[in-house]
Order: C-alpha cells, then structure tokens, then sequence
C-alpha cells in the first residue's frame, strides 16, 4: 500500500470521480476513516508509479466493480484532516473528475462499505463526506 494514510508526514495525491449513468450518480459508502459510515465519490490515493488517470479507473474498479471512462477534470479540493492535539491525521490533495461507466458488475468492495446508484434529486437524502456538494455543483456546471 505505500506510505501510511494516517499521520503522514507529506501530502498524498488522491483522486475521486462523479461517475453517472443518465440521472443517476454512484455513491459508496465509506468503510475506513476518515468518515467511516459516511457517504461520497469512489476514488482513493494514487500509488507510486501510477498516473493520475490509472489510479481513478483502478480505484473505481476496486470500490465498485465498475469499469469506467473519464470524461473531464472538475476541480480540486485540500482535505486535511486535525485530531485533538491540532497534529495532521489525514491530508490529501484530491482531484475530482467526472466519469461515466463502460463496463463491470456493480458490487461494492475494498474500503467500500456499500455502492449504490442515487437519483441526482435524492443525493441530500445521504450524509456525504464534506464538500461533496461542492464537487457536485461543479459537475452539475458542466452538464
């Protein structure tokens, strides 16, 4: 797995994908920390020696079981996380892209709790991970 998520000592590259099918987005719940239980984008860190575009399509893969396709570059969010002596626990530089599927079985595993295929109109009805909207209005932008 590489370097150790938690209290690392540099940033790690991580990268998540709007993957939708018509008007429905995928969401999967998150099974590891940070926000376990919580729910958001597939994706994850990319590993040495992989690009950018590798580590979405693998990660995806692994969390959901689906094959996908990127389409564009939607923005980048910080996401670092403090515990309560104010020390980083958790810090990523994440870059969110939209996808669309091309293959696979939908099945949820991996660090992935459960992956399930949500009405654009029913996604506040999940608590997802912070600043989920933000991507979301961003790719609602670009429709």
């Amino acid at each position: 797995m590489g370097n150790k998520a938690e209290y690392p000592v540099h940033p790690r590259p991580s990268c998540h994908a709007v993957v939708s099918d018509g008007d429905r987005v995928l969401l999967v719940q998150r099974g590891g920390e940070p926000f376990r239980g919580w729910w958001g984008l597939p994706g994850g860190a990319v590993e040495l020696g992989e690009t950018v575009a590798e580590a979405l399509r693998r990660e995806v893969r692994e969390e959901t079981g689906l094959e996908v396709e990127i389409e564009r570059f939607l923005m980048y969010k910080d996401a670092v996380n403090r515990d309560e002596t104010d020390r980083v626990r958790f810090h990523y530089v994440i870059l969110f892209f939209s996808a669309r599927p091309v293959g696979g079985t939908l099945r949820a595993s991996d660090d992935a709790a459960q992956a399930l295929w949500v009405p654009r109109h029913r996604l506040s009805d999940y608590r997802l991970v912070p600043g989920t909207e933000q991507v979301l209005a961003a790719w609602e932008a670009t429709r």
